[in-house]
């Protein structure tokens, strides 16, 4: 079955050749044959569909801004369309020079497949970009995950989505990749909160952790208060009190507060008293010579 496939694929590909000389050689006939008047009506009709791209063209950009449409997309879609004119523009003028719209089709036939062997790895991609323009899952200047890399939108392409990290690298990842990952987004939102936790000894009671860490979070200036901020005891662990601390913010606050908070809330533990304790083990010593 697969040999008679690839068969009617190369007897395809070569009556398209065979359409395609046809075509040229009636085309360079068809030239050769041209007077003075049939010359400048093949002018005027150039001339008028230019005039149509152009009327059309400003619509669309139009319509787009309206519409409020990526940047990127408005380009492909703008180019995409000019593309589209000129063939139809083309196939005007050779229509009313005489050659068959049979022979045209063979024409792009051929030249399609070829530009789809030529570029059939990058369609995925352009495919890729096209669904993440169209859906926006993010947009410049968000900070996003995707898969495991992760960093702030420097470029979304048609092709490729650059992603600037922390410490000043470009990613470029391929939007054909992209489309299929779990995409987050850390800058949807105004508001995050801000998650950490906390261990003291068993000797500290739990009253006077949690006020400490309250007053802490009151003192804050980036700190929200609706909702109320969360402190509580989250387990007993084998040498410590873990307490959970939840606090939102706005999201362009979250690094700050998150960091204030961690060196805040030990300085005040230091001075209240509170003995901020990690694992250990307690050896006691029986002398039973006694």
């Amino acid at each position: 079955m697969k040999r008679k496939g690839e068969k009617r694929v190369l007897t395809n590909l070569t009556a398209s050749t065979e359409e395609t000389q046809e075509a040229f050689e009636t085309l360079v006939g068809a030239i050769k044959g041209l007077d003075l008047w049939h010359i400048a009506t093949i002018v005027l009709l150039l001339l008028a569909c230019m005039v149509v791209m152009k009327v059309l063209l400003r619509l669309l950009d139009r319509t787009f801004r309206r519409l409020e449409v990526e940047k990127s997309l408005h380009t492909f879609v703008r180019a995409a369309l000019r593309v589209f004119l000129w063939i139809i523009t083309i196939c005007l003028v050779l229509g009313y020079i005489g050659i068959p719209m049979t022979s045209l089709i063979a024409v792009l036939s051929v030249l399609g497949l070829a530009i789809t062997l030529a570029v059939q790895g990058s369609l995925s991609n352009l495919a890729g970009g096209i669904q993440v323009l169209v859906s926006k899952p993010f947009k410049a200047d968000d900070y996003i995950e995707v898969g495991s890399v992760g960093g702030t939108v420097a470029e979304v392409g048609l092709v490729y989505t650059k992603l600037r990290t922390i410490d000043n690298k470009i990613i470029s990842i391929p939007n054909g990749q992209i489309s299929g990952e779990k995409i987050v987004n850390y800058s949807t939102e105004e508001k995050r909160r801000v998650d950490l936790t906390f261990n003291t000894s068993y000797d500290d009671a739990p009253e006077r952790v949690t006020a400490c860490i309250r007053d802490v979070i009151g003192a804050h200036p980036k700190a929200f208060f609706t909702p109320e901020p969360f402190v509580r005891v989250s387990a007993y662990q084998a040498s410590s009190v873990e307490y959970t601390v939840r606090v939102w913010c706005a999201t362009e606050d979250y690094w700050a507060l998150y960091f204030d908070l961690l060196e805040q809330v030990k300085a005040a533990f230091d001075r209240a008293g509170i003995e901020m304790t990690y694992n250990h083990l307690n050896v006691h010593m029986v002398d039973h010579r006694k």
